[in-house]
This record gives C-alpha cells, sequence and structure tokens, in this order.
C-alpha cells in the first residue's frame, strides 16, 4: 500500500478508513497540532502519534497510516518506541547505574539512557565485577559462597577442557529455595502464581500466595524423600504448564534432585528417547489433557513410552480415564504418605554449583536432540536476563505462552519468582480470547509471545474488547518477527515497547535482546545482552569488526554465565567450538543463527545458517524474503522461502511456500501471485531475485517450539512430494 507523509494526510483520508466523522476531525486536529510542534517525521512526532492519539479501537489501517507516514524518508530501522528519562531511572538498570554509575564508568557516566551502550561493554570487559553486582542485586543466597565468579585459565588444556571458564567455584546453592525464600521483595501475603483453566474465562482468577506455594512445594519435597533415589537422580515432568507443575519442578530442584524436561506434545517415542538420555528415575504426568470439548490421553502415552516409576494427576475428581500400572502412584497416595509434613519447612539440599538442576532437550528436528544439562548456575542466568532487559521486579505479573518441556518453561519459573514477581499461567490454549482475557483479568505487566502466536491473533481480532493497558512491555522469542504483526501488537497495549529476545536452551538464556533503556525498531535487536559479546562472521569465517555493520553466520564469546559446558549425548567440544575461529586468543562459541547488524547499529535475525541460500550469486536469508512474501496479498497467512536445486544441478531456485488464512485462499491464482511475489522482492530486495515456483499447503511444518522446518520443505520439494514444477 502506498502512504502519504503525515503533512499530506488530510480529513477525508482518515475517513476513506471508516472513522466516524467527529473522531477523524478530532484525530486529524490532533495530528497537525503534533506535526506543527514536532514535524511532520522524527522519531519525537511517531511517540506522540502512538502515545496521544492511537488506541486498540481504531482500525489498524490508520495506525499503519500514522507510522508509515511519520517514517515515509526515514530510511531503516526506525524506531517504534523511545525511552523516557524518568521511567527510564526507574528500571532495574537505571536504579543500578544512578547509584553505581560513575563507579563502573567514571566520570564519563551521564545517564542510565546515554550511558546504557558503556554499559554493556563495561559488563563484558569486567565479567566479575558485572555478575557479582546482578547476584547481589536479585539477592541470590548461596549456603556456601564462592571462592570467586569466575576462573579463566590461559592455559591450552584448559581452553580445551574448560573454553566457557568455571563459574561460581566452590560455591553450594539451591535456585529453588532462593525462588521461595522471604525478602524485602517477597513476603509470606505476596502473590506467587496467577492461574485460570480454560472454560473458566468469566470467573475470578486463581491466585496463590508464596506461604501456599512454599507449603505445597515442601509437601512433594518430602513425598520426593519417600522414593529412595539418590540425590542427583533425573526425574522427569510430562504435564501441561500449570500450578501443580511448577510446584513439582521446585520441588524436585529443591530436594536435590534434577529435572527432565519433556513437552506435553510429545508422542510416545519421543517421550521415550528423552526418558533414555537423561536416565531419568522417575517422572510425573496427568491422565488427560483438557482442552475444551477434546481430551487429549497423557498418561497411556507415557506408559506407551515404557516409562519408569510414574507419579500420576487425575484429570477430573480422584478417577482416572485408564488403570494404572502396578508400579505407578497416584498423586492422592504420593501426598498422603507425608501427610503429617504439612506446613512443615523441608530443609532446601544444597548442591555444588556446577551439578546439574534440569535436562532439557533441543527440538531434535535433524535426529537425536541434544540432551543439554542446565547446572545450578543456570536458573541465575534466567533470572538476570529477565532482571535487566524485560525488567521483571516485584509487583510485576509475568505471562509467557510455554511449556516446561522447552527454556522458557523454566525460564519463567526463575525470571519471575527470583525477581519478587508473580507468574501467571492459562491452563488452556494461548490462542484463544480466553488467554487475551486472561492477560487482562491477571493484569499481566509483561507479556511473552511467539511471532506465530500473534499473527494468529491478529488474524482472528482475538484481543477486541480486552484491555491490556497494564502491559509495561512484551517479550518475544522463538522466532523472527515481522513489522506490521508487531505494530499490531505493541497497538493493542497503547504502544509499550516489545523486547526481542534471542538465545538457546545450551545457553540458559538470551545473547541478544532489546532494553528499556534504548529506542526499540520493530522486528530488531538493539544490543548484546549484558555480560554476553557478540561476533558476525564474514565471508572469510573471520569476525568483522565490532560495530560495523554486516551479515553473516552469528559467534559468541565463550565465556558465558550459566551456559552449557556438557552434553549427555555428544561431545561439547565438538559440537560448540571445534573449527570455530579465535579471537583475542580465545576460541568463539558457535550458535548457527545468520544475523545482520544494520547501520544504525540494530541486530536482525535471518534464521538458521542452513536457512539461507543463495541465489543468482547473492546469499540471502529465507527470513528476509518471506518478510516481504508475507505482505504482498491479504490471503496470505505466512509464507516460507525454500532454496531448491534442480534434479539436474544447476543454481539454486527459489520456491515460495504459502499458508492462506482462509479457505478463500484455496480460489488464488497461484501464476498470478507468483508475478505479485516476483514484483515485490525485486522492488524491495534485490531485482536479480526470481521465484521459480509457488505451492499452497494448508500448513508449515514445524518444530514442537515452533520453529519452521524448512529442511523438511525442501526435502519434500526435492523429491516431489508437492506439485510445482521448477
Amino acid at each position: 500500500m502506498a502512504y502519504k507523509s503525515l503533512d499530506s494526510i488530510t480529513l477525508s483520508d482518515i475517513l476513506e478508513l471508516a472513522i466516524p466523522p467527529e473522531t477523524a476531525a478530532k484525530l486529524h486536529h490532533e495530528l497537525t497540532q503534533i506535526i506543527h510542534t514536532f514535524g511532520p517525521n522524527t522519531p519525537q512526532t511517531w511517540n506522540q502519534i502512538s502515545t496521544r492519539i492511537l488506541n486498540p479501537d481504531l482500525p489498524f489501517s490508520f495506525h499503519q497510516m500514522m507510522y508509515y507516514g511519520c517514517y515515509l524518508d526515514f530510511g531503516s530501522d526506525p524506531p517504534a518506541w523511545l525511552p523516557d528519562p524518568k521511567d527510564a531511572m526507574l528500571t532495574n538498570i537505571g536504579r543500578l547505574l544512578e547509584r553505581r554509575g560513575k563507579e563502573f564508568l567514571g566520570p564519563s557516566y551521564k545517564d542510565p539512557i546515554s550511558s546504557y551502550s558503556a554499559f554493556q561493554e563495561f559488563s563484558v570487559s569486567n565479567l566479575e565485577v558485572f555478575w557479582k553486582t546482578i547476584l547481589e542485586e536479585m539477592g541470590v543466597s548461596f549456603s556456601r559462597p564462592p571462592q570467586r565468579i569466575l576462573v579463566d585459565e590461559p592455559s591450552e588444556k584448559s581452553q580445551l577442557l574448560h573454553p566457557g571458564g568455571q563459574w561460581l567455584p566452590g560455591a553450594y546453592v539451591n535456585p529453588a529455595r532462593n525462588c521461595l525464600s522471604l525478602s524485602s521483595k517477597r513476603s509470606l501475603s505476596d502473590i506467587a502464581v496467577i492461574w485460570r483453566d480454560e472454560g473458566n474465562d468469566e470467573m475470578p482468577v486463581n491466585k496463590m500466595t508464596v506461604e501456599k506455594l512454599r507449603c505445597e512445594v515442601w509437601l512433594v519435597a518430602y513425598a520426593l524423600e519417600t522414593l529412595g533415589l539418590e540425590k542427583g537422580s533425573a526425574i522427569a515432568i510430562d504435564m501441561p504448564m500449570d500450578v501443580k507443575s511448577v510446584v513439582i519442578y521446585l520441588a524436585i530442584v529443591l530436594a536435590g534432585y534434577v529435572v527432565v524436561s519433556i513437552a506435553d506434545s510429545f508422542a510416545p517415542a519421543e517421550i521415550s528417547t528423552r526418558l533414555v538420555l537423561s536416565k531419568a528415575k522417575a517422572i510425573f504426568t496427568q491422565d488427560l489433557i483438557v482442552r475444551g470439548d477434546r481430551s487429549i490421553p497423557l498418561y497411556s502415552r507415557v506408559v506407551d513410552a515404557r516409562s519408569p516409576l510414574a507419579i500420576v494427576i487425575p484429570t477430573r475428581g480422584s478417577g482416572f480415564s485408564m488403570k494404572l500400572r502396578d508400579m505407578d502412584i497416584s498423586w492422592h497416595d504420593f501426598l498422603d504418605r507425608v501427610k503429617s509434613y504439612k506446613n512443615v519447612e523441608f530443609v532446601a539440599v544444597e548442591r555444588p554449583v556446577e551439578a546439574f538442576s534440569n535436562i532439557l532437550f533441543s527440538s531434535g528436528t535433524t535426529g537425536e536432540p541434544k540432551a543439554i544439562p542446565w547446572t545450578l548456575a543456570t536458573p541465575f542466568k534466567a533470572g538476570a536476563d529477565g532482571w535487566c532487559h524485560t525488567d521483571v521486579r516485584k509487583g510485576d505479573v509475568l505471562a509467557w505462552p510455554t511449556n516446561l518441556g522447552w527454556m522458557m518453561g523454566p525460564w519463567l519459573v526463575y525470571a519471575s519468582l527470583l525477581n519478587g514477581a508473580s507468574l501467571a499461567l492459562y491452563n488452556g490454549s494461548p490462542l484463544s480470547f480466553g488467554f487475551a482475557k486472561f492477560v487482562q483479568d491477571a493484569k499481566v505487566t509483561v507479556l511473552g509471545v511467539i511471532p506465530s502466536i500473534v499473527r494468529a491473533w491478529r488474524s482472528k481480532n482475538t484481543t477486541a474488547g480486552c484491555d491490556w493497558s497494564t502491559i509495561r512491555c512484551f517479550g518475544s522469542t522463538g522466532e523472527a518477527s515481522s513489522v506490521d504483526e508487531y505494530l499490531w501488537l505493541m497497538g493493542r497495549a497503547k504502544y509499550k515497547p516489545v523486547i526481542e529476545y534471542c538465545g538457546g536452551t545450551e545457553i540458559g538464556g538470551g545473547f541478544i535482546t532489546g532494553s528499556l533503556l534504548q529506542p526499540q525498531c520493530l522486528s530488531a535487536f538493539s544490543t548484546p545482552s549484558l555480560g554476553s559479546k557478540l561476533f558476525i562472521l564474514g565471508e572469510d569465517g573471520i569476525p568483522i569488526p565490532p560495530n560495523v555493520p554486516g551479515f553473516g553466520e552469528l559467534a559468541l564469546h565463550p565465556l558465558m554465565f550459566g551456559a552449557s559446558s556438557t552434553l549427555l549425548n555428544a561431545n561439547h567440544y565438538d559440537v560448540y567450538f571445534k573449527g570455530m575461529p579465535s579471537w583475542n586468543g580465545k576460541v568463539l562459541r558457535r550458535h548457527g543463527d545468520v544475523f545482520e547488524r544494520t547501520p544504525r547499529g540494530y541486530y536482525r535475525a535471518h534464521g538458521r545458517a542452513d536457512d539461507t541460500m543463495n541465489l543468482g550469486g547473492i546469499k540471502v536469508s529465507s527470513v528476509e524474503i518471506e518478510r516481504v512474501c508475507n505482505s504482498v496479498d491479504d490471503r496470505i497467512l505466512e509464507t516460507a522461502a525454500i532454496g531448491v536445486t534442480p534434479r539436474e544441478g544447476g543454481p539454486e531456485r527459489l520456491v515460495i511456500v504459502v499458508v492462506f488464512k482462509d479457505a478463500n485462499g484455496s480460489t488464488c491464482d497461484l501464476n498470478k501471485l507468483k508475478v505479485s511475489l516476483n514484483s515485490a522482492l525485486q522492488k524491495n530486495l534485490n531485482p536479480l531475485f526470481k521465484v521459480s515456483g509457488v505451492v499452497a499447503l494448508g500448513s508449515l511444518p514445524r518444530t514442537a517450539t515452533n520453529k519452521v522446518m524448512r529442511r523438511v520443505l525442501r526435502q519434500q520439494l526435492i523429491h516431489g512430494g508437492q506439485n510445482c514444477k521448477l
């Protein structure tokens, strides 16, 4: 769509968007005043428009008219949100810098906003000071304090055995105890968990106090002791992420065992693989998963996976849909063993910081999933990222649709409870109006999303009628996002910022993110995470100079607090370090994503390195092409760009796989769509790019963490599984 500059927009233009005349006149008058004061095309102009004029009830087409009109001639990376100096000083990092900025940065310190980048550089060059400070700010308590924060020996042998250094040597700690302990940011009467079950959307939300959560966790910890397992034994959880699974998670860690995270969507074979890799001694599961009128079996899948001892939670009342195996225990009987310990404090089992707390798994789309252990330090990396980047603090309500089977599940537990916030859980589909209403009723202040959820909300206008004004910021992870979709998302909460956040299971958090102390650009990252340093590798495999625009595979500085140092079923050094270039004597850590640093200093994700293609000698990512293709036709829900080598050989050819929003898309002329896609790509990306084929599918194959499996699509196209002539 062609947009006008703001000073060219007339009252008639606004009326054409089906806005009532009286409202349109008022909007045009306010727009004229803002332009008179701030000009027609500055970030301050957009800041005024987004905070003074726009609201969720206005048509999104008007939001687009304002945003694109303001930034018509701005160029790349226009800021969609600007930090307010007063609000910035009230953030966790802002308060820290106001107290200690001159101590860290010397006389060059000015204020939290203008000095943030310098503080990020300080956090990397002074890792011990930075992490000591953050752990103190979070109030982390050790039963035996570390001898120091980081040991990084320069010897060749040490670099081979411990390329990521040794963190908190000598420390003994229990992250679950830290989640439950009382402090200045947490009292017994504070709300720890807020939840609602799907179908009860008109009922008040359920709330659990810190006092109640402590007692529930203690009781389960006592019951775990009756199993007679050695400390450090692995115990799996295969459940929806609800209040019971969070209690169980904390109890396993509190009692000195190791959680094995299994997503509740997995089939028996996938469950079995994870139980075998982790050597789990027991598993917590649920009889059924209820979604609306559907009942999905879960315990039967665990049985088919030939699991060890299962503790089974009934879905309805105390009955089960099938007879339990002789060796298995009902939830009621499990707790009944220790009923005399109700409300009695369980003394946390403190273990060495390098001991495991959680075993998680990569998505395993190309073979056996990597079994990735989190140590007892990793939860504090998750909590620190929440404290530093999404500014989680006492009084916040943090929601993020996820599951304990994926890293964002444990991350959510620690990011909220370690920082004195409330954890908000909706036991149902996050795509539903019920979830949107839960966000309203729970008064969520930090809402995490993944782009495909936002896409579905926008497509169906799911949030209509919901008041999301309590949201202070959004977080986004999982996949690359779309500018229009995230403009729409910000507009649902009166233009609160989206903090893009990217990391990995093996990191326990993020290496690149946004910040409430920096202008935020849609679908872009503004900074490496505090304590992290990243590199973009050039065509020669060597890091391009720092702060220079570039495009290539991303690598990480190896000294990352909380990051994995071992794998259960692979050689950690070979997977993450072998063959990588060095920087200042340090071998860099492989990550595998392709990133771009833009001329304005933002970063954009372009998918996995193996999702790039070569079109006419030009290296381009699938994500970059998909961003253009998604906006070509209103009927398109999403696309996948695949580079396919013809059977007869020769250069890669570009195929666009299209998913339409509804059945009306089935009538679309794919040849005409191909022409439109070609035109858009040649205009917006490169005149040499050419679409060789278009394929329509009902949906895209995805991993359980919602990442598009382009390799699967590529194989289908190569082997003629789709009707596409190249």
